[in-house]
């Protein structure tokens, strides 16, 4: 049975490589036809044959014998099958395969079409996990002539497709952009692309020449953000989609409303911070496009639903973070203006993990004496003054400080600190006399020192607020030894003595009572 492994991106940078209609690259091999040497030895004379425009000229005459002909014993070829499918190969020591026949068989014995047999992949510790017959994908007819693909999983450690384990001897149906592991659910070794459903061609030409667009990871009010993969290098991205249609209802009371999006971008070329998210690549076009760093923990919002609250030691290495970018944010003239946990990205499902700050459509460019007067901003997380200025008195990067407060009390408790949940008291009233919701069987499991730092935090008078550097140096954020170990490992280096100093990263400029649903209302409004 043939087998292709067409990989596109083990090419050499800046190899050619023709892309199908739905935007994947199909292999083409070397030219059959062939080459006599009486062609070879002639090529002088038919060059010459040639007019200025590139065509023969009419008082040109070339030798039959020259013409390249069929033998008539020989039959031409037949084109090659279009492929019905593709794997999508996620790690080193496997490779992209595109699927022609209707069944294919993977694992490490020889007679497998895939065979796990990159010595790359053999030296790996989860190789020994392999069975011999891991797993078989193949498509089958199904109603309305159509095909319908399936795996079947036939290993020891298991096979799983978005997390879901097949189960030995059971089949599950695969549909575009499902994600493939092998013996455990955080191994992804394929994603699967049905290329009988040609959804690549809704996007602009020049971002599918550079992308391929998989499953989406998000959605929001103005659009949504998607995993894709890099053509080139098979890295993983995040690429932010905003309706410019939706964006432009959404934002009638701005003048121009392209500019938060211009705004976004701006800042983040300009931001170098391992706490901060980068941006790879910008595309406008009929939507806008913007290309991220793919953060594969997800919002820091989903971890604390997820967990109710998180530990606190936890929620030290994750605040500390937080903390720097935003003070470095602060240093450069930018206020974030909308932090929230779903602007808080994490770098990885496990709990000791890097984090990024993201979102930046709502931030301003100011200088040192610079106020703003915008409302701005998502309600639970807004500072007081910003409340009471209604757009007419100014405040500054304090707002981004009580923002910080707020996230910190959720991450300690599991519960937003202002609510309309079961309270007659507005949102507004709330927040403007700083009276949070405060539940002591909660809290009496989170330290003293860590509530003294929110309370600092969420003071209504931005006078009195904590600072990022004042916070950085409370007693809660020092001698951590585990933390700071960590965070130097990532090359963000601290410093440990509570002098809130920052540096270390290239490119650094100098200078249970409470349902959880209670959380899930305070979500983007």
């Amino acid at each position: 049975m043939s087998r292709e492994r067409n990989v596109e991106c083990q090419q050499p940078r800046g190899s050619a490589s023709p892309q199908s209609q739905g935007g994947f690259s199909q292999s083409q091999g070397p030219s059959s036809q062939p080459h006599s040497s009486s062609s070879q030895s002639q090529g002088t004379s038919s060059q010459s044959s040639h007019s200025s425009s590139g065509t023969l000229s009419s008082l040109d005459t070339v030798s039959t014998q020259e013409l390249y002909s069929i033998p008539e014993d020989q039959e031409p070829e037949e084109p090659v099958p279009a492929p019905w499918a593709r794997l999508w190969a996620l790690q080193d020591g496997f490779s992209n395969l595109d699927c022609i026949n209707d069944s294919y068989w993977f694992g490490r014995d020889r007679n497998c079409e895939y065979c796990f047999d990159e010595p790359l992949l053999k030296s790996t510790d989860k190789y020994r996990t392999y069975s011999k017959k891991h797993f078989r994908i193949f498509r089958e007819m199904g109603p309305k002539n159509s095909y319908i693909a399936y795996i079947e999983d036939h290993s020891g450690n298991g096979t799983f497709v978005n997390r879901e384990l097949v189960g030995k001897g059971r089949r599950l149906p695969l549909s575009n952009n499902s994600e493939i592991a092998l013996s455990v659910w955080s191994n992804k070794v394929f994603v699967f692309f049905d290329l009988t459903v040609d959804d690549q061609s809704v996007y602009p030409k020049e971002l599918r020449d550079e992308y391929i667009m998989s499953k989406t990871l998000g959605s929001g009010a103005c659009g949504e953000v998607k995993l894709a993969f890099e053509r080139k290098t098979c890295k993983k991205v995040a690429i932010k989609i905003i309706s410019k249609r939706k964006f432009a209802i959404s934002s009638e009371r701005e003048a121009d409303p392209a500019l938060n999006v211009e705004t976004e971008i701006e800042i983040l070329k300009k931001l170098n911070h391992p706490c901060i998210i980068k941006i790879k690549d910008f595309f406008d076009a009929e939507d806008y496009y913007i290309v991220l760093e793919l953060m594969e923990g997800g919002e820091l919002f989903d971890r604390v639903v997820g967990h109710k609250r998180l530990k606190e030691a936890t929620c030290k290495l994750y605040f500390y973070q937080m903390l720097l970018a935003v003070q470095y944010l602060h240093e450069n003239g930018i206020i974030h203006r909308d932090l929230k946990p779903e602007n808080v990205l994490l770098s990885s499902p496990k709990e000791d993990c890097l984090i990024k700050i993201t979102d930046f459509g709502q931030s301003k460019i100011l200088g040192e004496t610079s106020l703003m007067r915008t409302l701005c901003g998502t309600p639970t997380y807004l500072a007081p003054e910003v409340l009471n200025s209604f757009g007419t008195a100014g405040y500054n990067r304090a707002v981004d400080c009580w923002s910080l407060g707020v996230i910190l009390f959720i991450c300690l408790s599991g519960y937003p600190p202002f609510s309309e949940h079961k309270t007659q008291v507005s949102l507004k009233d709330q927040i403007t006399s700083g009276k949070y919701n405060f539940i002591p069987e909660v809290w009496a499991e989170v330290s003293e020192k860590a509530l003294d730092l929110v309370k600092k935090l969420l003071i209504v008078d931005p006078k009195a607020r904590f600072t990022t550097e004042e916070a950085l140096r409370h007693p809660w954020l020092q001698r951590s030894l585990f933390f700071f170990n960590f965070l130097s490992q990532k090359k963000i280096v601290v410093n440990i003595q509570g002098k809130g100093e920052m540096g270390g990263w290239v490119g650094r400029k100098a200078q249970g009572a409470f349902p959880v649903e209670a959380m899930s209302r305070c979500r983007r409004k």
